[in-house]
């Protein structure tokens, strides 16, 4: 969990981190989390302020307009009202989010899409999700399921997705996707040589190295010329642009915004990205395609965000 007391000028405060301890059970994280709230509101009066409001962003399914965490497969959350909790637990107006709309609020308002009215953030990480931002506001959807790009069909005969469907976007060029797609073809006899940058400095028991091999270590080796990595990355990038031109034919944004553990390979990423994006473009107008610049912490600064909007609304 990351944690913070932010001002209304959306500058830091005070930061924390606290581990989720998922395995527990939801009951258990919902006591977590109230619990470090009320520590942080008692740091802010120790400091000599005020805490005004409380904003709180989860994963998976968040009905925002009554407080519920409907669904989440990574906590278990399941029907949880807690907005409600927790604005009874502090006695404060309590905002709740999606953690990746957060995340692109923070983006669009404070970080790489500040100068752009219309911005689509893409978290790219185990899953793929995003957030489209008009005018500093996210969208939800009717069902608090708005932005799951990674459900966009890109290859009807891909792999299977989580969700159960073959050929989502997320099934190819997650990060996670992009990881298991080597360690297959690896597992073919088409690994790579052992070696210290590679494997750890050791040829022995090749194939468990090879599953080890993660996202960031294949846009390496992509980069350093190998052909197996060079073939998954340019699947996964070329998946990806599909996914980006899709989601542009749907919303016309200015900028598009990646974020998550994917994204940080650069321009080993972007550059290629950009060309196959504009290839896919007829008559829409290519948008900008930029870095993150918030890391990890743009969903905790989104929170904020969206419990100072939470202060500024009758």
């Amino acid at each position: 969990m990351k944690c913070a007391l932010v001002g209304a000028d959306g500058a830091v405060r005070h930061a924390e981190r606290h581990p989720t301890d998922a395995e527990r059970g939801p009951d258990a994280v919902v006591e977590t989390i109230l619990t470090v709230a009320e520590g942080l509101a008692g740091k802010a009066r120790a400091d000599g302020l005020t805490p005004t409001a409380l904003g709180i962003v989860v994963p998976g399914v968040v009905d925002e307009a009554h407080g519920v965490a409907v669904w989440s497969a990574n906590v278990g959350f399941r029907d949880v009202p807690l907005r409600e909790l927790a604005s009874t637990r502090l006695g404060l107006p309590t905002a709740l989010g999606h953690d990746v709309r957060a995340g692109g609020l923070a983006e669009a308002r404070l970080g790489a899409g500040r100068d752009a009215g219309h911005v689509l953030f893409v978290a790219i990480g185990t899953g793929i999700a995003a957030a489209h931002v008009v005018a500093g506001s996210a969208a939800t959807g009717a069902h608090g399921a708005a932005g799951e790009l990674g459900h966009i069909l890109v290859r009807p005969d891909g792999p299977v997705c989580g969700c159960g469907r073959p050929g989502c976007l997320e099934a190819i060029a997650s990060a996670a996707a992009v990881a298991r797609r080597y360690a297959e073809l690896a597992g073919t006899g088409a690994a790579p040589p052992a070696g210290p940058a590679s494997d750890g400095g050791s040829a022995a028991g090749s194939g468990a190295a090879r599953t080890m091999v993660t996202a960031a270590e294949v846009a390496a080796r992509a980069a350093a010329g190998e052909e197996l990595a060079t073939r998954v990355w340019r699947e996964a990038v070329e998946a990806l642009a599909d996914g980006l031109a899709t989601g542009q034919a749907l919303y016309d944004v200015e900028t598009i915004v990646l974020g998550g553990g994917l994204a940080q390979a650069g321009a080993g990423l972007f550059d290629p990205l950009r060309v196959a994006l504009r290839d896919r473009l007829t008559f829409h107008r290519e948008p900008r395609l930029v870095p993150a610049v918030l890391g990890d912490e743009a969903g905790c600064l989104g929170a904020a965000l969206l419990a100072l909007d939470k202060l500024e609304t009758p």
